[in-house]
């Protein structure tokens, strides 16, 4: 069981991973956000041999709203990359464990339009097909917007399309519902957020720092970012006590 934090809850540590891959040749930038495979089954297997169970949003939610409680860590992974479904899916699958990943609807099959440029390299996104065949094997899909904006700066009218659009065209190419949004960039502030809790989404990931304490606001979870640069002891130390709560 988690330890509880001052006011008596517990924590769920709410993990943060965007593409599990080697870091491409000639990359400068957001280096952070890409984890070995190798080092990212060597973090699942940590979780594993200490008695946690990885878990996805829809899956964890019990935890979040403190209705349960136990070893349980979430696992997230934004935009969803094809490598989510080449390396991560099997190491999760290896352990028992459930993930979400978050689509961007707009861009299903294509590649990180917005920011692209930046980085200097065309990362693939998960094409229907692919998403159908994450979500057939125990893990879940949820929505990341349209095309991936910040969200605070969207007038009312592309803040509800974005939002709710999202929402709908995941549904339409799952057949299944999609209860669970992450905010790009981890932009939100309070108009936001009731758009996305009006929009019918159960809960909703931020890029705050912090594990999530049961009970908490559901619309505006913390995570713990994972970076390639982490050591399997530091992300120990991120996962499993108050480094990142402390940090908030």
């Amino acid at each position: 069981m988690h330890k509880a934090t001052k006011a008596g809850n517990p924590v769920v540590p709410i993990l943060m991973y965007h593409n599990i891959a080697p870091v491409p040749a000639g990359l400068r930038v957001y280096r952070s956000l890409y984890v070995s495979p190798g080092k990212f089954a060597r973090q699942m297997w940590l979780l594993h041999q200490l008695g946690y169970t990885g878990l996805s949003m829809s899956a964890a939610l019990p935890f979040l709203r403190g209705e349960r409680q136990g070893r349980v860590v979430v696992i997230t992974l934004d935009d969803g990359y094809v490598d989510n479904l080449d390396a991560a899916l099997p190491v999760l699958q290896a352990f028992g464990f459930s993930a979400t990943t978050y689509m961007v609807s707009g861009s299903i099959g294509r590649f990180n339009g917005w920011d692209a440029e930046r980085l200097g390299i065309r990362k693939p996104l998960m094409s229907v097909g692919e998403m159908r065949r994450w979500n057939d094997a125990g893990m879940e899909i949820g929505a990341h917007t349209r095309s991936h904006p910040r969200l605070t700066r969207c007038a009312d009218a592309e803040l509800h399309d974005e939002v709710r659009g999202c929402k709908a065209d995941l549904e339409d190419r799952l057949g299944s519902a999609v209860t669970q949004f992450c905010y790009p960039y981890g932009d939100v502030d309070d108009r936001v957020a009731a758009v996305v809790r009006d929009a019918g989404y159960a809960a909703a990931t931020t890029t705050h720092r912090g594990r999530a304490v049961a009970g908490a606001d559901p619309w505006r979870l913390p995570r713990i970012q994972v970076a390639r640069h982490h050591l399997l002891p530091q992300f120990a130390v991120r996962v499993l006590t108050g480094y990142e709560d402390r940090r908030a």
